[in-house]
């Protein structure tokens, strides 16, 4: 079984922020599977197993702020006896261009700190992450730290939606043929 993680905060305040695109991912990923999300018990996070042999997959929305996911992670790895390889996190990422992903089997947390918990409390950058691009703050009007807690403008909101099926048949790919095919086929693609 893979395990995939939609990296966000909790709460209807951070819902349909940047930072919350991962949370978007696999909430998308979820209704194609006709899945519903059920709270983990004792598990820090709301989950859906779904799928068959062969594409079995755990999805996951962890329910602690984005600095504090490996936690979650972690847990739920160790419950459905996951390995890291099997990992995938789905994050957003202020150095891409909006809507293109980039998907690695394993590195540094680039910044990211909800990557940087799930290195830390893992010891190890050995998980693959699947970061989906939402641009950087044009001119000098927003913090970086209020661009990615903010909510998508008209503009990107009407671009938004094909990002999100990109990302899921992505996921989908990395879940039936592995990251190496995910990698040949959206690492190399221009989005814009």
């Amino acid at each position: 079984m893979k395990l995939i993680v939609g990296l966000g905060n909790p709460g209807i305040i951070y819902s349909g922020t940047r930072h919350n695109v991962g949370y978007s991912v696999v909430k998308a990923l979820a209704r194609s599977r006709k899945a519903v999300f059920k709270k983990e018990p004792r598990i820090q996070a709301l989950g859906v197993r779904c799928g068959k042999q062969g594409d079995e997959v755990f999805l996951a929305l962890p329910l602690t702020y984005m600095n504090l996911s490996g936690g979650a992670v972690k847990a739920l790895m160790d419950k459905y006896a996951v390995p890291p390889q099997d990992v995938l996190a789905v994050c957003d990422d202020l150095n891409l261009e909006f809507g293109r992903l980039r998907i690695r089997p394993s590195g540094s947390a680039g910044g990211h700190k909800g990557i940087a918990s799930i290195i830390s409390v893992l010891k190890s950058e050995d998980f693959c992450r699947l970061r989906v691009g939402i641009g950087r703050p044009a001119g000098d009007r927003k913090t970086a730290a209020e661009f990615v807690l903010s909510a998508f403008d008209r503009r990107d909101k009407g671009y938004l939606k094909e990002a999100l099926v990109e990302a899921c048949s992505c996921a989908e790919l990395w879940v039936r043929e592995g990251i190496v095919a995910c990698m040949n086929k959206y690492n190399t693609k221009n989005k814009s």
